[in-house]
């Protein structure tokens, strides 16, 4: 069964550093576009980043120049490094990718790790 697992969540003050993980597994013939989402407490799950399988990416306005998406295609995982973090990037954060197997196409999430960044 296809499956994403994520890591890397924690508890950092404002200004510190994170890194998010995601690895992908199972029967995987293409690994498209991987992105990450994330929920904030009391609001809607947002875009924050993603990346195509050749390289292509996009940020939402609020992460860009702090946040960077990357991929490494050898090990099926996507990475999201926080820099300057804020406390309004507490949220849990959903990995998310389109993936192709033998028998079909469809969009795939991780269980989604918190990310708690204290003033």
């Amino acid at each position: 069964q296809v499956q994403l697992v994520e890591s890397g969540g924690g508890l950092v003050q404002a200004g510190g550093s994170l890194r998010l993980s995601c690895a992908a597994s199972g029967s995987i013939l293409i690994l498209g576009t991987m992105g990450w989402y994330r929920q904030p407490p009391g609001k809607q799950r947002e875009l924050v980043t993603s990346i195509s399988a050749g390289g292509i990416t996009n940020y939402a306005d609020s992460v860009k120049g702090r946040f960077t998406i990357s991929r490494d295609n050898a090990k099926n995982t996507v990475y999201l490094q926080m820099n300057s973090l804020k406390p309004d990037d507490t949220a849990v954060y959903y990995c998310q990718s389109n993936i192709v197997t033998a028998s079909s196409r469809g969009d795939y999430w991780g269980q989604g790790t918190q990310v708690t960044v204290s003033s």
